[in-house]
């Protein structure tokens, strides 16, 4: 990712495009062939040359385009004929932006691919699910990780629609009216590059497009932020159902030999914060003066490539994270347990509602035994069946079936199949048989 947006392959890349330009118009006798020859054989460019040059005409552009000339030669007058900088400018951005767009791509994939095969391994490991940070109802830890996979193939979804939205270029001149092209020059330009041609620009290519590019690696991050957050809560003490992994050498504290923080979740959740910004600053840049100013340029040089850098860095350290994390069944299991069977008091609620029971007098006698049970350190399970309020209009079957966690789990095929649709591989479609 670094080097698609060092000035060596930003200025190849103006120059790739100045090329295509000249190419297209000495097909259409606008530009000499020889010229066109000429440039596309002998055009080339010191970086050091272009950084001397603007620093006297503080015009990147011009500094580039004198750079060429100077080894092109005579022939060099052709070369970016009938342009205007941000023909050049915009049109080799939407390349650069394709380039680091593959690689995210490609990322965003692995990831999907390390969530399903965990998704999978841990499909039937209950534990328990909390809301407001509290116990709730029972889960599987393969359910939180099946949701991150449906959250990212959505991410999935929505970069590839915003990245095809920035495969556009433009030759419109210098306000968008072809004054010196025409559209069917610019198409066949922007075909040449493997680009589609925006169907009305201004100087520049409406920086909409970027903003919702950005918006969305913003997302991307979000749901990077998400699923790092959610392990750190897992790793702490008084929890312990998940941790990243930690190696023998690895230290913690310079204090405290027994730290084993979770640094790399604490590193993906803070720069997302720098991508969620960067998109704040790319909603800045829609409003232009008129039909082009620069307080955009500025900001772009920043933003594009730190976040795309950012997103793909973020995205390999998550799919690591995922792929090597150490998980406690064991733990998830003894925390499941650790309230006495408050976490079924759901479930018993609707048992006594069926069983002839009003719903207010139901909840009463739930909610009763369960604060108890909460406030003195009780078990809820017994303290139901030493109720005859309950035991006498509830068989005790049916109260000991309130309290199976077989039942409560009993959807998690179906959700998983909604959510899958192929199935694990062989390994994992062994192990998870096992369990059952």
């Amino acid at each position: 990712m670094g080097r698609i947006w060092s000035d060596e392959n930003r200025f190849r890349t103006w120059l790739a495009v100045e090329v295509a330009a000249t190419e297209t118009l000495a097909e259409a006798g606008i530009v000499p062939k020889a010229a066109a020859k000429a440039i596309r054989e002998r055009a080339d460019f010191k970086v050091e040359r272009i950084q001397e040059i603007e620093s006297a005409v503080r015009h990147d552009v011009i500094a580039f385009t004198t750079a060429v000339a100077e080894i092109v030669g005579p022939h060099a007058r052709w070369f970016h004929y009938g342009l205007t900088s941000n023909d050049v400018v915009d049109t080799a951005q939407a390349l650069l932006v394709g380039q680091a767009s593959e690689m995210i791509a490609d990322d965003l994939e692995q990831l999907a691919e390390v969530l399903k095969n965990r998704a999978w391994e841990f499909k039937d490991t209950p534990m328990i699910g909390r809301t407001h940070g509290i116990h709730a109802e029972p889960i599987t830890f393969g359910l939180k990780l099946a949701n991150w996979y449906s959250e990212t193939q959505r991410n999935i979804a929505r970069f590839r629609n915003t990245a095809e939205d920035m495969r556009v270029g433009k030759f419109s001149g210098a306000v968008g009216t072809f004054a010196h092209l025409t559209p069917e020059l610019e198409e066949k330009i922007c075909a040449r590059l493997g680009l589609k041609a925006a169907a009305i620009s201004s100087q520049v290519i409406q920086r909409d497009r970027h903003a919702a590019y950005l918006a969305t690696l913003a997302v991307i991050a979000s749901t990077l932020d998400k699923i790092a957050t959610e392990i750190r809560h897992l790793q702490r003490t008084e929890v312990r159902e998940a941790e990243e992994f930690f190696s023998e050498k690895q230290k913690g504290s310079s204090a405290m030999p027994h730290k084993r923080n979770p640094v790399t979740c604490e590193q993906i959740s803070g720069l997302a914060r720098v991508v969620r910004s960067n998109a704040q600053a790319a909603f800045e840049n829609v409003a232009l003066w008129h039909e082009r100013d620069i307080s955009h340029s500025s900001v772009e040089r920043i933003i594009i490539p730190d976040s795309t850098t950012l997103v793909d860095y973020l995205l390999q350290k998550t799919t690591n994270l995922i792929k090597t994390m150490f998980v406690y069944p064991e733990r998830m299991k003894t925390n499941l347990e650790s309230t006495g069977g408050l976490v079924f008091s759901g479930q018993l609620l609707l048992d006594l509602v069926e069983a002839g029971i009003s719903r207010e007098d139901a909840y009463r006698l739930v909610q009763g035994h369960a604060m108890r049970a909460w406030k003195e350190g009780l078990n809820f399970h017994d303290l139901v069946l030493k109720d005859k309020g309950i035991t006498r209009n509830v068989p005790r079957q049916q109260i000991e079936r309130a309290f199976d966690l077989k039942r409560q789990l009993r959807n998690v095929d179906k959700i998983f199949a909604r959510v899958f649709t192929e199935k694990p591989p062989k390994h994992l479609r062994k192990a998870t048989q096992k369990r059952k």
